[in-house]
């Protein structure tokens, strides 16, 4: 069992990346490792967000540990809410408010096109690297399903007639953003096995 710390205390998220990594893994949460309070995510976009995510828990834990960010970018709001994606409507992470003003702001528009995209920064051995998943889809006109969280009642991805929520977590695993980039930081994570405990000491960054 290799165990890495996840920059995240998001019950849906751990879920989500467990079921992807497997067993092989074993996931240590923020909360576990001593990180109680907020992380700032103060970055213009998903990928500085992500790094700011890992190298603050680097920097106060040196241990090997990745962190994700995740944007919906809709084409006609000109990659909107993006970044913000989770405080699109408040400051919080409200997600029925994120989800009636996205609707709200589509309201009439005929193109629906949008992506989500999923950007992981991990630091494994002092060493930064990134990966992304992007999965291509279409907002709903209504939100449908109860599954998943987040925007997944509005986005039906390409070749499906359905949302991510009115999927099982097995198939929107198998198609979605952050399973996708779950899975290329696995193939990253296979190369060199963690069972080495890192020591602490400045990050060499290498992107």
């Amino acid at each position: 069992m290799i165990k890495i710390v996840f920059a995240t205390n998001n019950a849906h998220k751990l879920s989500e990346v467990r079921a992807v990594l497997g067993d092989d893994y074993e996931l240590v949460t923020l909360k576990e490792v001593g990180i109680t309070e907020d992380i700032p995510e103060t970055g213009a976009t998903l990928d500085e967000n992500a790094l700011i995510k890992a190298r603050y828990v680097f920097d106060r834990t040196g241990l090997d540990c990745f962190a994700d960010d995740t944007g919906l970018e809709v084409e006609a709001l000109g990659g909107a809410p993006g970044v913000h994606s989770a405080r699109y409507a408040t400051d919080g992470h409200d997600f029925k408010a994120n989800n009636r003003k996205l609707l709200a702001e589509l309201e009439g528009v005929d193109n629906r096109r949008a992506r989500f995209r999923t950007v992981v920064s991990l630091i494994r051995g002092g060493v930064e690297q990134q990966v992304e998943g992007i999965v291509e889809g279409v907002i709903a006109t209504e939100e449908s399903g109860a599954e998943g969280f987040g925007y997944d009642p509005l986005f039906i991805p390409d070749g499906y007639d359905k949302t991510f929520a009115e999927m099982t977590a097995q198939d929107k695993n198998a198609i979605s953003h952050r399973g996708r980039a779950i899975a290329a930081l696995k193939k990253r994570l296979t190369k060199k096995l963690l069972s080495q405990p890192l020591t602490p000491k400045r990050v060499n960054k290498k992107m």
